[in-house]
């Protein structure tokens, strides 16, 4: 990166580099608090409704936010967000000082967290669009996707670290002493413009809140790159991307060991795939990118499905998180290059809440498909069962590997045909509507 480009990109990485930080915080006492909640609990359901308060908020109040983040100013946004978080993890280091913090608190406050991060990421996403240069979108994504790599690998080893050292409370000071940093690089070293807005921004702010939906409605290639994600997104929680520690606890019995290297090869993937991304040069025909390295990342069930060899369960997950980060990166610049960005925070909310909605339904559906149809199909012995367990093996995880086999061929399928729509061509045209409409 020369200087110039250092210079055009300065605040953004200031922002980037605070964010980042308070990510780890953040990440490090999601994990201590999964630890806690397990130690006292010890039922898989208390862990699991964790991530069901964090992830509701999303799905219910994204509108909302989205189209505060296109009216509101952005940095206030997410000032706002940020300390009211603050004050979630402040009280639950209060509450836990006190020694009468319960697990309904932590319910509690997990849907306020989440809540504020529902108004935080729309914020964030314009801010991003308005600090970089249009031609370092790429190298901008690929930073950010980077990070969350990082954070993924360090917060649990540095978590669990701080946590035997000093307990919860450590963790949660770890938190709170790098949402300052955060908090205050924004308020004091960081600009973030207003773009112009339109008379059609006058509207009610009840009207705005669906406009991310009209939007897409008539903007045909982007909405039907959002359906694909939402299938493909239901498609991956029914394979590797939800159901990978029951496949390899199966296989292993119980290795928990293995689970933990096949999960870093995982975060090492997108990792070095955002790397290659900040590497690379522009292309020019995204969508089928897009597909290609998506149809690829479901290659990877079919690879772990086919052996009982870890290394080659760490390889798979390690190729296909490094094809999905990559994915994900250029549909983040699509969406910065095609939306106005007047109308990003709305587009953006309707667009997340639209491709994650199917994720819910698929972890449930995946957790009863493995333990009522597959599973049992591959421990009773059938004429069908002998043949495939020659390719899947037998015992725990061996009907979860069948399924996997099914779902990478699915998303492959799925992928691939799309490269034969014209409805996507529009979007890898230098200019098109979608920069004219509403």
């Amino acid at each position: 990166m020369n200087k110039h480009s250092l210079k055009q990109l300065q605040s953004f990485l200031l922002l980037w580099g605070s964010q980042t930080v308070s990510q780890l915080g953040t990440a490090m006492t999601d994990y201590a608090v999964m630890i806690w909640v397990y130690s006292r609990k010890g039922t898989a359901s208390s862990v699991t409704l964790l991530t069901v308060c964090t992830f509701l908020p999303t799905i219910f109040f994204r509108f909302l936010a989205g189209s505060m983040a296109d009216r509101l100013h952005k940095k206030r946004i997410m000032l706002i967000a940020d300390l009211l978080a603050a004050c979630g993890t402040l009280a639950v280091f209060l509450l836990h000082s006190a020694d009468v913090l319960q697990i309904w608190h932590l319910y509690v406050i997990n849907f306020l967290l989440s809540l504020m991060n529902a108004f935080q990421e729309p914020a964030s996403f314009v801010a991003v669009s308005i600090l970089v240069p249009k031609e370092h979108y790429a190298r901008a994504s690929g930073l950010q996707g980077f990070s969350g790599a990082a954070v993924s690998i360090l917060a649990p080893a540095l978590g669990a670290l701080l946590l035997t050292s000093g307990g919860l409370n450590l963790v949660l000071i770890a938190d709170l002493s790098t949402f300052a940093v955060a908090f205050l690089v924004l308020l004091f070293l960081i600009r973030i413009p207003e773009p112009e807005q339109q008379t059609a921004e006058e509207a009610p702010f009840s009207k705005t809140c669906l406009e991310g939906i009209r939007y897409l409605k008539d903007h045909t290639a982007i909405l039907r790159m959002t359906l694909f994600l939402a299938v493909i997104n239901f498609l991956a929680k029914l394979g590797n991307d939800g159901m990978l520690s029951p496949f390899i606890l199966g296989r292993t019995g119980n290795n928990q060991s293995v689970l933990g290297m096949a999960e870093s090869f995982t975060a090492m993937g997108v990792l070095a795939g955002s790397v290659l991304v900040t590497m690379m040069k522009p292309v020019r025909r995204r969508t089928g990118l897009i597909f290609i390295t998506t149809g690829l990342v479901f290659a990877g069930n079919m690879i772990q499905s086919l052996t009982s060899r870890p290394w080659l369960w760490c390889a798979a997950a390690f190729g296909s998180y490094l094809l999905a980060a990559v994915m994900n990166v250029n549909i983040d610049i699509l969406m910065r290059e095609k939306v106005r960005l007047e109308m990003q925070g709305r587009v953006f909310s309707a667009k997340s809440t639209l491709q994650n909605f199917t994720i819910p339904p698929a972890l449930l559906l995946g957790g009863l498909l493995a333990d009522t149809v597959f599973e049992p199909f591959m421990t009773a012995a059938s004429p069908a069962q002998r043949v495939l367990s020659g390719l899947f093996g037998t015992g725990k995880g061996a009907g979860i590997g069948l399924m996997f086999f099914v779902i990478g061929i699915t998303g492959m399928l799925v992928s691939f045909t799309r490269l034969r729509k014209p409805v996507y061509r529009e979007l890898d045209l230098a200019e098109t509507e979608t920069t004219e409409k509403n």
